[in-house]
Formats: structure tokens, sequence, C-alpha cells
């Protein structure tokens, strides 16, 4: 095994370790009943932040890729996207379970009057086809659909940012941030961005080349 092999396992690794240890702290402090007067709605803002920054991670792989030449990070594309909808999933269940107990009516009642949930939902709804068919086979099944099905995490990004605004409603300087993240990260997409940002990463090189090709002699 080379040595680039070999760092790129460990990276990954270290991904699934970090990825779990937030869901584990969450346990073990809820199991020592240190989760403030509310367990419950700290669990929901825990778990829905959670899910949030390894949206934004699993969105970053490609840049980071294309920006710095590092390779493990699209090897963990697809794991810190699935980390996301886990989070996403505990934070959608213990508010649909705990907080409101089942109970279609409250549910239905939630979704009309509070517009931070219904946004919300709608995000979540995006994750799970996405989430579906993240393995090898629905790609191979899906061919090029599955490139286009899973654009749409771009807009499920969009909604759990829009979702964090209307949730937090006074103090949003937190979820602007992310939501910077995430336009940046899907401007990046541009294929003119994307040209010009491979021009910056290949001018240094290229500088270098010419220069010592100039001093050649003739």
């Amino acid at each position: 095994m080379t040595i680039k092999r070999l760092q790129a396992q460990w990276f990954r690794i270290t991904v699934h370790i970090g990825a779990l240890i937030p869901l584990a702290v969450l346990i073990w402090s809820y199991s020592r009943g240190q989760l403030t007067a509310d367990p419950i709605r700290a669990i929901i803002l825990r778990t829905g932040k959670t899910a949030l920054i390894f949206l934004v991670l699993s969105l970053a792989c490609t840049p980071v890729n294309s920006l710095f030449g590092f390779k493990p990070a699209l090897k963990v594309r697809r794991a810190l996207g699935l980390y996301a909808f886990l989070y996403a999933a505990i934070h959608l269940s213990v508010f649909v379970g705990l907080d409101y107990g089942f109970d279609p009516a409250l549910l239905q009642d939630a979704l009309l009057e509070k517009r931070y949930a219904l946004v919300g939902f709608a995000a979540f709804l995006i994750l799970l086809p996405l989430a579906i068919t993240s393995t090898r086979g629905w790609m191979r099944r899906l061919g090029q659909t599955w490139k286009k099905l899973h654009q749409s995490v771009y807009l499920a990004a969009l909604f759990v940012i829009i979702h964090f605004v209307w949730l937090v409603k006074a103090d949003i300087r937190e979820p602007l941030m992310y939501g910077a993240v995430v336009v940046a990260l899907l401007a990046f997409r541009i294929p003119r961005v994307r040209q010009w940002v491979s021009r910056i990463r290949n001018q240094p090189r290229s500088s270098f080349i010419t220069k010592n090709v100039k001093r050649l002699p003739q």
C-alpha cells in the first residue's frame, strides 16, 4: 500500500470517527441530564446544526479538490452527505415524535403556522431520495439522471439556511454565515468561475515553468 493510499484511508477513518462524535456527545449529555432545562429542544437544535455542518462539508469536497488538489476529499463526499442526512433524520424524528408526539393534527398545524417547519420539511424531502440513491448501484441505474437529481442538494442546502434563519428570528448572523458559504460553493459550479479558479491554481506552476524555460541555453 502506497503512502498516499494509506493517508487517504486514515483520512476516511478520521472523517467517520469525527462524524459520530457529535452523536456520542449528544447521547452522553442526555444520559447525564446535561441538555439544559428543555432537552428535546436542545436535541433538535444540536442535530439540526450538525446536519447543516455536514451538508456544507459535503458540498465543499469538490471545490477543495479543485483548489488544493486534495483528492481524498472526494472519497468522503458521499459519507459526509449521508451523515448530514442521518442528523437531519434524527432532527426531524425528535421534532415529530418527541415534540409533537406523532400527532397528525398538531403536525399539520405546525407546518401551516410555522414557516420554518414547512421549509425544513421540504429540505428533508429533497435529501431523502438523494440518500436512497447514493449507492453505486443507483448511480448505474439512473445514469445521467443521477447527476441531475443530486444537483438538487444545493436547493436543499438553501432551504436549510432559510429554515435556520426563520427559526432563530433575532440574531441571524450564524445562519447567514452558513448561507454565504453555500452561495460561494454554488457559485463554484458556474463554469466561468471554475475556469478562473483553475487558472489561478495553475498560474504559479506555469509561471515557474516559463521562467525556467527562458533560462535554458538557446
